[in-house]
């Protein structure tokens, strides 16, 4: 079973309602590093075009609405839209929801070269036209193996997958740096923002679910206090404010 709460402990400055960092686990280290390899169709999926900001949203849209007839006849409007995530990014313990149903996912390969894949059908296989092989096309599907889910697990495990070491706390400071947790970058954090008065320090253990996972994908996009907008700073309606 997929992960769906994890906990994280924030360091706060009570006086001006911010995060001075948080101090995370592998799980939530992972989270972040995973938003750094999703394709740029799929956080305006996530975030949805209403959220956005700029105008990206529109590009996404004009090209929802454009006809496929004026597409190359190997390219397809759902590998920009919708593209597959391939990589680590799939692992269920980044919490943030799928984009994509496994059921609809197709990759594509070439017969003289398996290893060659693509999810757009009758693209071009790089492999034979270098190798002197003519023209081929990646036009066989690949069949996806079942999984097993007596190998699921309702928390991570230390070291398995992902992308950081377990056993090991980070420190997040409130702009998402990561680094790992020690008392020299602590401090010199604390000296950073001219904290004397320890008084003012507070802690904090907060939940970070589904909902958290997309309003920290949309503050990494718009703020640079991205923890205190998410876990500290909400609007009448709920919503993180951006600053």
């Amino acid at each position: 079973m997929p992960v769906s709460k994890m906990s994280l402990k924030l360091l706060i400055d009570s006086k001006h309602n911010k995060v001075i960092f948080g101090e995370a686990g592998k799980g939530f280290v992972d989270f972040l590093l995973n938003l750094l390899a999703l394709p740029l169709g799929n956080v305006i999926q996530l975030l949805t075009k209403s959220t956005m900001t700029g105008c990206v949203a529109n590009l996404y849209e004009s090209l929802e609405k454009l006809d496929e007839s004026y597409l190359q006849p190997n390219q397809n409007k759902d590998s920009i839209l919708k593209p597959i995530i391939t990589t680590e990014a799939t692992n269920p313990n980044f919490l943030l929801p799928n984009t994509k149903k496994p059921e609809n996912q197709k990759l594509y390969y070439c017969r003289n070269h398996p290893g060659c894949v693509s999810d757009i059908q009758n693209s071009l296989c790089s492999q034979c036209r270098s190798q002197g092989y003519g023209t081929c096309y990646l036009n066989e599907e690949v069949n996806f193996a079942g999984k097993n889910d007596s190998t699921s697990t309702d928390t991570p495990t230390t070291d398995q997958g992902g992308y950081v070491k377990g056993l090991v706390t980070y420190m997040v400071t409130n702009d998402l740096s990561v680094s790992p947790m020690s008392m020299v970058s602590g401090v010199s954090l604390l000296n950073k923002f001219n904290i004397k008065d320890f008084g003012v320090l507070e802690e904090k253990v907060v939940q970070f679910g589904i909902n958290e996972c997309l309003e920290l994908l949309k503050a990494s996009l718009l703020s640079k206090d991205a923890l205190t907008a998410v876990f500290l700073l909400k609007d009448k309606d709920g919503e993180p404010v951006s600053n």
